[in-house]
């Protein structure tokens, strides 16, 4: 089929806890992106359960979509494909998504497409920057994942680095949960520790000056330790120190690969780019490198439909629709090209 600035795409989000749907238009014209979280659903419970996860994207997948089509103002036979994100994430989850694509896709006569969710992540900032000039070096932090990948062109990946233990988000969170926070802990840390002293606890920066992997569970053990052993030190401060000793490395291992790799454009994506410190961060350190920085909005930031929508154009355009025999894959990697 032909793909052009009119392809209208439907889009569906369901990998873990946030239901989601959007319609855009030729690869970067949001037309709706309707979000319906999960979040007070699983926060007596200090963290997402799956299968309930996967019951509530049942119940709300149906009305998101349709809000998300009136508000688009079309409807089935205006869409030129139907999209969904077919991993990584919970199973059961994805589950949810993939079958609903399918089976709207059938209904209309349309290309069903299989997006990566990491690869929609990488296309965020172009749904809202598309002048945003390839390639690019993405620091994508989230919940499950931290990772430098070196975007050469559409399609064509390079990861740089990724943690060897706990992801950044994941960090977050279990810092949040032992310092008695709550869930989400990124958001939780991130309002705290405004009232904190971020140089009161000098928390270790884990490979800070080798290479671009990174690693959390230490920095998330030392804080444990601390507070163990100075129970009176102030909730505010701990947070303040563990977030300047996360965003420490995040940016100046972001900023060494983009060096390294010579990439015009520097771009934040993923839950954990929501982060005040490290947006504010991230764009000072463009700015001394003298490097087009780039932050997609928070909602761009955490997990939507409409970067899978886009990444779907693309993927229409170089490939074509994916077979409907396709399955959810939790698993799922990025795709990426051989060294």
């Amino acid at each position: 089929m032909t793909v052009d600035a009119a392809t209208t795409i439907l889009g569906i989000e369901t990998s873990c806890d946030e239901t989601a749907a959007s319609v855009v238009v030729g690869g970067h014209l949001v037309r709706s992106s309707v979000v319906s979280s999960q979040v007070d659903i699983h926060a007596r419970f200090g963290g997402v359960v799956p299968e309930i996860a996967s019951r509530a994207h049942v119940d709300l997948l149906t009305p998101v979509i349709a809000e998300a089509l009136v508000e688009a103002g079309v409807d089935g036979p205006d869409l030129q494909a139907v999209a969904a994100t077919v991993g990584p994430g919970l199973v059961g989850a994805l589950l949810v998504g993939v079958s609903t694509a399918k089976a709207l896709a059938l209904v209309w006569g349309v290309p069903f497409v299989a997006v990566n969710h990491l690869e929609a992540h990488l296309y965020a900032a172009l749904v809202e920057d598309p002048s945003l000039e390839l390639p690019l070096v993405v620091l994508l932090v989230s919940g499950g994942h931290t990772m430098l990948v070196h975007m050469e062109d559409h399609g064509r990946y390079r990861l740089l680095g990724s943690t060897i233990d706990d992801a950044a988000g994941e960090a977050f969170d279990k810092v949040g949960r032992f310092l008695g926070l709550g869930y989400p802990g990124g958001p939780a840390i991130d309002r705290i520790s405004m009232e904190g002293d971020p140089t009161s606890i000098a928390f270790p920066r884990a490979m800070y000056h080798e290479g671009l992997d990174f690693s959390f569970s230490g920095l998330k053990t030392a804080v444990v330790n601390h507070v163990r052993k100075h129970p009176e030190a102030a909730t505010a401060d701990v947070a303040a120190s563990f977030q300047e000793a996360v965003v420490d490395v995040l940016v100046a291992k972001a900023r060494r690969a983009a060096q390294q790799v010579g990439a015009k454009g520097l771009v934040l994506g993923g839950g954990v780019a929501a982060n005040s410190l490290l947006r504010e961060r991230f764009l000072s350190a463009c700015v001394e490198d003298g490097i087009h920085g780039f932050l997609p909005s928070r909602s761009m930031c955490t997990d939507n439909a409409a970067m899978v929508a886009a990444a779907a154009w693309w993927t229409l355009e170089a490939n074509g629709g994916s077979p409907l025999d396709t399955g959810a894959d939790p698993n799922l990697r990025l795709p990426l090209l051989a060294d």
